[in-house]
């Protein structure tokens, strides 16, 4: 037992233990396979800052065959669910009701305007209490008022001459789709919330049956130990991600145009940093209700706040960027994003490897530190 090969075989016999524990636990295999898939679905489907359909309101006040065609512009754009009727007082009730979500207004005397070179404004009412909802309406309304007048004057013969016109190109994302930027968001939520909950709610357990105390004393040494008992729920999570990768290019059509390697490199290093967050939640607390909450609490939670997903980090104030620093998703998902949507961006994807390496090796630093005093 004195020679080389002791700790390697006690290494392996950790792992093959940790693998016939998984396949023994139907709520691992969930926690891998079943909960991604619903998460990425969710995720995918019900989060999106794009808008379609919007429950608008139209009111003609001029009821000619401008005004007419006009209201038919709007009928017919994807963007607006149109209703109309006679007057704005019945729609201001169903707009504070949230029954529509703005109230189009065609004022009497819109095509006199037209005709004579002056033409009348057209009121577009809004919900300011929803102020992304609000924007959006009203930019859309903007440019189909814009184009209906441009066909309009070119049915007429009419010459336009505008001093500067303004074409916007968008790289990356031409149609500006948010769901080909929230889907990597979603992955990265997703790894976050799996990996960390892996290891804090599986070494929990541990601790609660009584069968850490077997394992720490191997004749292994506790770096080695800890390794071992990570490495099969490394691979696990790297199953995870390829199950996450595969439903948003598959069932969401997102462009893949970097390669795997880049990926593989951005998943094991954020990987290594929530694997190792979860391994230390759970040898700090060794009970499996704590270690749950507290992952959820410090992994899932700041994740989805404070990584840039949902909200800009350079729009929160300065107290709150500096937090964003120790928050590993904060690094992966512009990583993600630019392996999906630009390609392999090595100059960006290093230092955020780095960094989230840097994450994984202090977690187990400090999750062997954590162990020897439990042996000591």
């Amino acid at each position: 037992m004195s020679g080389g090969y002791a700790p390697g075989r006690a290494a392996a016999a950790v792992m093959a233990k940790e693998w016939a524990q998984i396949v023994r636990d139907p709520s691992t295999i969930g926690l891998v396979l079943v909960l991604p898939l619903l998460l990425m679905f969710l995720f995918g489907s019900a989060v999106s800052l794009d808008t379609r359909a919007t429950r608008t309101a139209l009111v003609d006040h001029d009821h000619t065959a401008a005004s007419r065609d006009l209201a038919a512009a709007f009928a017919r754009n994807p963007y607006f669910e149109l209703r109309e009727g006679p007057a704005v007082a019945p729609f201001a009730r169903a707009l504070l009701e949230e029954r529509v979500r703005g109230i189009v207004v065609i004022p009497e005397g819109f095509a006199a305007g037209l005709a004579s070179g002056r033409p009348r404004d057209i009121q577009v009412l809004t919900d300011g209490a929803q102020p992304n909802t609000a924007a959006f309406l009203a930019g859309h309304a903007r440019g189909l008022l814009t184009a209906w007048n441009a066909a309009r004057g070119g049915e007429r013969g009419a010459e336009a001459a505008p001093a500067l016109t303004i074409i916007p190109r968008y790289r990356y994302n031409p149609g500006l789709r948010s769901r080909y930027t929230l889907v990597p968001g979603a992955i990265a939520i997703v790894m976050a919330m799996i990996g960390t909950m892996l290891t804090a709610l599986i070494v929990a357990r541990e601790y609660e049956r009584g069968t850490m105390e077997g394992l720490l004393a191997a004749p292994l040494p506790v770096p080695l130990l800890v390794a071992a008992k990570l490495l099969p729920y490394f691979l696990l999570g790297l199953a995870s991600t390829a199950v996450c990768v595969g439903v948003g290019i598959a069932v969401y059509d997102l462009p893949f145009k970097g390669s795997f390697a880049g990926l593989l490199v951005l998943s094991a290093a954020f990987l290594s940093a929530v694997l190792g967050q979860g391994l230390l939640i759970s040898a700090a607390s060794r009970n499996q209700f704590v270690s749950t909450q507290f992952a959820l609490l410090s992994g899932f939670l700041p994740s989805l706040l404070l990584s840039g997903f949902l909200f800009e980090i350079d729009s929160m104030p300065r107290p709150i960027q500096w937090l964003t620093y120790i928050v590993p998703a904060r690094y992966l998902i512009p990583s993600l994003q630019s392996v999906f949507l630009v390609g392999d961006v090595w100059p960006l994807f290093w230092p955020n490897a780095l960094i989230m390496a840097a994450f994984g090796a202090f977690f187990f630093w400090r999750v062997t530190k954590a162990i020897g005093r439990t042996i000591a």
